[in-house]
């Protein structure tokens, strides 16, 4: 499952982990865009909202069912056809690095009709081209409703695409993942 969100997003990623429960069986990767000036503990703040372990993603590492992999700020985080991730410093893509497009294509070439991208909160059209690719895949893709997030351009780019099969209030996201999970895994 692959998450993308931007202004707004921290809490947004937050609240959609803390209810994906302890067990869920599928790697999470989730880019937020962050000022790589600064150090981010974004893994810290939130490792503390969901049981599920949360760490920065790291090159050449596998992705492992349960957990959470951020891109590191400044890094596209890429996904491979064997679970391999990859670390990326090329161009920024829509002004921004790491980018979603890159994550979402890159889950949709990994997992193909399994994949599931939720784009949430956030300025710009980050994801919406990678929206694409996951549909296109058979994937299943969720947007935050534009109407209750934060901030409305990136889902409402997502929902413009006309890939989007739900565009749910944040806190109703969570419970149609967990559902999606375990239908995928039949």
């Amino acid at each position: 499952m692959a998450i993308a969100s931007s202004a707004g997003g921290v809490h947004g990623a937050g609240v959609l982990l803390s209810g994906l429960g302890p067990h869920l069986r599928v790697p999470v990767f989730l880019v937020q865009h962050l000022d790589p000036r600064h150090r981010t503990v974004i893994a810290e703040v939130l490792s503390r909202r969901t049981e599920l372990p949360v760490k920065l993603a790291e090159h050449g590492e596998r992705a492992r069912p349960g957990t959470v992999h951020i891109a590191p700020p400044d890094r596209h985080l890429l996904v491979g056809p064997d679970g391999m991730l990859w670390l990326s410093d090329s161009a920024l893509v829509h002004f921004v690095r790491p980018s979603a497009d890159l994550l979402f294509e890159s889950v949709a070439g990994a997992y193909g009709p399994r994949a599931i991208a939720c784009v949430l909160t956030g300025t710009g059209c980050d994801g919406a081209m990678g929206v694409d690719a996951v549909k296109s895949r058979g994937g299943t893709v969720i947007a935050q409703d534009p109407e209750t997030a934060e901030f409305s351009g990136m889902p409402q780019a997502a929902v413009g695409t006309g890939a989007v099969d739900f565009v749910l209030p944040l806190e109703e996201i969570a419970a149609v993942v967990r559902g999606l999970v375990e239908d995928k895994r039949q």
